[in-house]
């Protein structure tokens, strides 16, 4: 790779936050030359107990007029309780009120692809990964009719 004179390459394993964020501003300046406005924001929903310990949570941003749902996890003694799926309904609500039609994921095989499709979401594709297993990619339409 050849760069400029006084740049550098680093390679970073645990990069700052505002690093990262530095990408994605600088992409997402790009992308609205194409796309309009993006409407970009980031979501976050923690279930926390009286220590603070972070016992559920879910992870999203909107974009462009999509939902996409990054993490969701529920500590096992708390699963098939409904806190899931209280927190994606609540991380697709705040979707919708920005005017998000569309949500997409993805999950693997062994995780919840089951759960996601009892929630309205649909299988669009998937690919072996890990080995062995499948990271299957679901969407969801977020208006009715």
């Amino acid at each position: 790779m050849n760069l400029p004179p006084g740049c550098r390459l680093t390679a970073e394993t645990h990069p700052a936050g505002d690093d990262v964020e530095t990408l994605g501003l600088n992409l997402d300046d790009y992308n609205r030359g194409f796309l309009g406005e993006t409407g970009y924001a980031r979501l976050a929903l923690f279930v926390r107990d009286a220590d603070d310990t972070i016992r559920a949570g879910l992870d999203s941003d909107v974009y462009a007029k999509w939902l996409h749902v990054t993490l969701l996890w529920v500590h096992a003694d708390l699963r098939r309780q409904g806190i899931g799926r209280s927190l994606l309904g609540r991380a697709e609500a705040f979707a919708a009120e920005r005017g998000c039609h569309s949500a997409r994921l993805d999950t693997f095989s062994f995780q919840a692809p089951g759960f996601y499709q009892k929630q309205g979401y649909v299988a669009f594709g998937s690919i072996a990964y890990p080995p062995g297993h499948q990271r299957i990619f679901l969407q969801k339409s977020l208006t009715r009719g």
